[in-house]
């Protein structure tokens, strides 16, 4: 498995990647940060991402915990996402919402660990450089 974000919920985009960007010093993933989603990636570990609370409520509707409730996501990436999710229910997880899939990127499935987090596991099913998708694990 490989953490692949914290990804923060916020309803003020532009203002919190203008806050990440120059206050904090992250370089964004693409030039121009436009919603719904940006990733920075730091030369060392893994990305801190943001995501429009209205695009991820649109998908999820009721999975989204209205108000304030939800402000972070931790996402993590598998190869197999229904090989995973399959050794997961026989666990005891109940899977919230999904999969779902975004554009033609990645497949993804919800749940919520017992204080109640929102948790996303991804599949990447096409890598953003056109490369071939590297592993998980």
């Amino acid at each position: 498995m490989h953490l692949t974000q914290i990804r923060l919920i916020v309803d003020d985009f532009a203002g919190t990647a203008e806050f990440y960007r120059t206050v904090v010093g992250l370089e964004p993933q693409v030039a121009d940060p436009a919603p719904p989603y940006i990733a920075f990636k730091p030369a060392l570990g893994s990305s801190l991402c943001l995501h429009e609370r209205g695009d991820l409520d649109a998908m999820l509707g009721e999975l989204l915990r209205p108000g304030r409730g939800d402000t972070a996501m931790v996402s993590l990436r598998v190869d197999d996402l229904t090989g995973y999710l399959d050794d997961i229910t026989a666990r005891g997880a109940e899977i919230a919402a999904g999969p779902v899939v975004f554009g033609d990127r990645i497949r993804c499935a919800y749940l919520r660990d017992p204080e109640g987090n929102l948790v996303e596991i991804q599949q990447w099913l096409t890598a953003r450089s056109g490369e071939p998708v590297p592993p998980a694990s």
